[in-house]
Formats: structure tokens, C-alpha cells, sequence
């Protein structure tokens, strides 16, 4: 039976993945900041699906967190044969109006806990040749707006440079980049919603479903709506100006997690 492990677990996109990939039949390894969270969503995955559901309490905007989860990846007894990188935030307000302590924050989750936790399971993956790292960024990636864009753009050109690297040895690495999804991302970050169209919210479910449809393909891109992917294909071709009024009107961010 494999094995898959996912950060920012217990809400959103990681529970979404969590619920999946348990009905499929794989045995989780669940990490997130809140241990009692933790224990009920492994606790109710066993009882519902059989499976075997490891707790690891990690925050990975610290280094011990990110050293944690490094290393049970790197356990070579019990191996991951699946990484979602999903934890990740946002933070309100405008450049320069965030702490930089909070800017910097955002980053060791997004970028540096991404690259050392990929880094950390596809060296054990390609020993076995095989196995698979899906990194959750955002639409934001693709348009100038913010830290936050910024640093998701940074996981979709990282992801898919590793891909390329890894090609042949029977790894495969994903960016997925969802659009406004239906989790309590805004509402921790304490920004409102109600300005967003309600055509654009997609359903995290369904949104796990495509994306491991993606992975199985082989893409290294997954933006799994039409609505989305044709809206980022309208962003190839406009003016870079233009994009970042439209998104200080439609919100700071695109937030996945």
C-alpha cells in the first residue's frame, strides 16, 4: 500500500486530498500546526476508510517544523510514494503595509519549506524510480500582484524546472494552480470574499479529483477548471498594467489553500 503525505492537512485542499487519497486506499501521513485537529481528522480517516493515518504536528514557518517533516520523509523503512505540499497562507493588505516578519513568514512556507520538503522525498523517489510531489500554488502566479503572487509564481517555475530535471526517472512533479476555492483561507487571512462572483469559486473536491487526474497524466502544470484556464489564457495576452488593476478591484489574492 503506498503512502502519501500532506502538509496543511486538516482544512481545505489538503483535507480534500486527505479524504481522496484515504478513499482510494492509501495510507496518510497528515501534518498541520493544530494537534487535536490532527488526531480527529486521522482518527475519523481510519474508522471510515481502513487506512493508516500518521500525525505529525509541524508549523513550517519555523525551522523545526520543516526539519520534522524533512526528516520523515527521508525515512527509508517507511517511504512517502506521495507529497502534496499544500500548507500556505496569505497575509492582508497592500506591499508595505504587511510587517516585513510576516512577509518573511509567508516565504520560509512557500517557497523554502516547498523546496526542502520536495528536495527531501524525490531523493528517496528517484532511488526506487518512482513516486510523485504535487506543489499547491495558485493562479496568482501568473498575474503582478503582491508577495503573495510572487511567491507562488516562484513554486510553479520551480516545480516545473525539477520536473524537467527528474524526467525519465519515474518521478513526477506537479504545480497545480486552483483560483478561488471554497476552504477558510480568506477567512484566516481576515480577508473578505463578497466582491468575488460567485461563478469563480470552485469546489476543493472536485478540484483534487482533476488534479490527480492531471498527475497520472504526466502534466507538470494543472489548472483544473475551464473557467480557470481560460481566464489565464485571456492573462498571456493582456498587459501586464492592466492585470494588476484587475486584481486590486477582484482581490488581493487567489487564495488555494
Amino acid at each position: 500500500m503506498t503512502t502519501a503525505l500532506i502538509t496543511g492537512a486538516t482544512a481545505g485542499i489538503g483535507a480534500a486530498f486527505a479524504r481522496r487519497l484515504a478513499t482510494d486506499g492509501h495510507d496518510l501521513v497528515l501534518v498541520a500546526r493544530d494537534g487535536k485537529r490532527l488526531r480527529d481528522q486521522a482518527t475519523e480517516l481510519h474508522d471510515r476508510h481502513g487506512v493508516e493515518a500518521e500525525v505529525l504536528v509541524a508549523d513550517l514557518s519555523t525551522e523545526d517544523g520543516i526539519a520534522a517533516v524533512e526528516a520523515r520523509l527521508a525515512e527509508r523503512r517507511k517511504p512517502i510514494d506521495l507529497l502534496v505540499n499544500n500548507a500556505g497562507f496569505g497575509n492582508k493588505g497592500r506591499y508595505l503595509d504587511v510587517p516585513m516578519t510576516d512577509e518573511l513568514k509567508m516565504l520560509k512556507v512557500h517557497i523554502e519549506a516547498v523546496l526542502r520538503l520536495t528536495s527531501a522525498a524525490t531523493e528517496g523517489m528517484r532511488e526506487r524510480g518512482r513516486g510523485g510531489v504535487v506543489n499547491v500554488a495558485s493562479v496568482a502566479a501568473f498575474v503582478p500582484r503582491g508577495t503573495y503572487g510572487a511567491s507562488k509564481a516562484w513554486v510553479v517555475q520551480f516545480t516545473q524546472g525539477a520536473a524537467r530535471d527528474l524526467a525519465g526517472s519515474g518521478v513526477r512533479l506537479m504545480a497545480l494552480c486552483p483560483g478561488f476555492v471554497r476552504t477558510e483561507f480568506h477567512q484566516r487571512a481576515g480577508m473578505g470574499t463578497d466582491n468575488i462572483p460567485g461563478w469563480l469559486w470552485l469546489d476543493a473536491d472536485k478540484l483534487v479529483s482533476a488534479a490527480l487526474s492531471d498527475l497520472a497524466r504526466g502534466k507538470s502544470l494543472s489548472i483544473p477548471d475551464p473557467r480557470y484556464k481560460a481566464m489565464m489564457g485571456v492573462v498571456k495576452l493582456a498587459p501586464r498594467g492592466l492585470l494588476g488593476g484587475l486584481t486590486s478591484r477582484t482581490g488581493r489574492k487567489y487564495g488555494p489553500q
